[in-house]
């Protein structure tokens, strides 16, 4: 079987870092092409120098120097600048864009690498956020494929493998709860940074770290499932599920349900969206049913978790609405892990950011980046 040439975009974070072990366990199935961070030049330069990549970009013009100085001599090629990633994502000979960009820098290499007819296996839930309109219709065809990482509508997507689409009657896309599944709304007013980033089940970047706190990331997955499954939000339900096993169900209209179940890890679903639609072995964790275990569900509680609220109003206005939500949310969560705005202050700014700015507009790439430009300026003031 011949390697899939692979690019990973955001290879220093928590999913590049995954998408390389997963290539050392089989380095006889994949090739590293072409890698990418946005300022941890020296990760990268590790990455370089054990898996000799084509292509190796710094976004941060700022740090090159000592990158460029330390690989001196490679025989990768060294780009620095944003610039390059786009070049990154529409390489002739790559088979498989691995887009693990964190937030609205992820959209455009993701329309881009689409374009230009890839496979694109995307955990940058934003892609669909904040554009999906522009995305399904480049997916009209046939010849590209976007396959999800998230590991749930990477379950979503495996419950799905050979059942039509028009049978489904519901999504119902599991959320962990997150370190405050069970706090007060007067014990979350003194919520640390330290707090919010101490996820029970799941190890991974800070800013989706804070997403789960908030559950802001269901009301992202739920804008994603509604563009990847072509499903109306009636049809789409997040449920609390503490125990991560099960990462969703899919409900059909002969009232039988289809789970995924595994334990806590993302390797999965990113080996699954590299080698889609085959399956090839992996060394992860298994579920043993050698012993008991309890799966428990709760309905979500609206009212301490307001960030998922806003994501369904926002979705349900449509037009830039949900870019405007992700931009707000985006500066709302740095602000709240430099410490400038609380916990409880996060849903109030991206509020304030729907109520006063203008989502009507036509969605291009142009009026999305007008829009992105806006609710970050707005969303640093209030």
């Amino acid at each position: 079987m011949e390697q899939i040439n692979l690019v990973i975009l955001g290879s220093t974070g928590s999913i590049g870092e995954q998408a390389l072990d997963i290539v050392r366990e089989h380095p006889d199935r994949f090739r590293v092409l072409a890698i990418s961070c946005n300022s941890s030049w020296e990760q990268l330069s590790q990455q370089v120098e054990e898996f000799k990549p084509k292509y190796a970009l710094v976004c941060n013009e700022q740090v090159h120097k000592g990158y460029k100085e330390r690989l001196k001599g490679s025989d990768t090629e060294l780009l620095c600048g944003s610039d390059d990633l786009l070049s990154l994502a529409t390489l002739s000979e790559a088979d498989v864009i691995l887009n693990g960009l964190v937030g609205f820098a992820g959209f455009e290499p993701t329309m881009k690498a689409l374009k230009a007819g890839k496979k694109v296996a995307l955990a940058n839930k934003e892609s669909l956020v904040v554009g999906g309109e522009i995305i399904n219709d480049l997916l009209q065809d046939r010849r590209v494929q976007l396959i999800p990482v998230d590991s749930e509508h990477s379950a979503m997507l495996q419950c799905l493998v050979g059942e039509p689409i028009e049978k489904i009657e519901k999504l119902v896309i599991t959320a962990s709860g997150g370190p405050f599944r069970t706090w007060s709304k007067e014990q979350m007013k003194d919520i640390t940074v330290e707090d919010a980033l101490d996820h029970p089940n799941w190890s991974m970047g800070s800013k989706i770290t804070i997403d789960s706190a908030t559950m802001m990331n269901k009301g992202l997955e739920i804008i994603e499932a509604h563009w990847l499954f072509d499903m109306p939000l009636s049809k789409i339900q997040a449920v609390v599920h503490p125990q991560s096993v099960i990462h969703s169900i899919v409900e059909f209209t002969d009232g039988s349900s289809k789970a995924q179940l595994g334990p806590p890890t993302m390797k999965v679903p990113i080996l699954y969206a590299l080698t889609y639609p085959d399956r090839i072995e992996l060394d992860a964790p298994r579920l043993d049913w050698e012993k008991a275990f309890d799966l428990n569900f709760e309905p979500v509680d609206y009212d301490r978790f307001p960030c998922l609220r806003l994501a369904n109003e926002a979705i349900e206005a449509g037009g830039l609405a949900p870019a405007i939500l992700n931009a707000a949310n985006e500066v709302a969560v740095d602000r709240f892990l430099k410490e400038e705005i609380t916990y409880i202050d996060i849903p109030k700014v991206i509020e304030s950011c729907l109520d006063q700015l203008n989502n009507s507009e036509t969605i291009t790439l142009e009026s999305l980046k007008n829009i992105d430009n806006e609710a970050r300026k707005l969303a640093s003031t209030i």
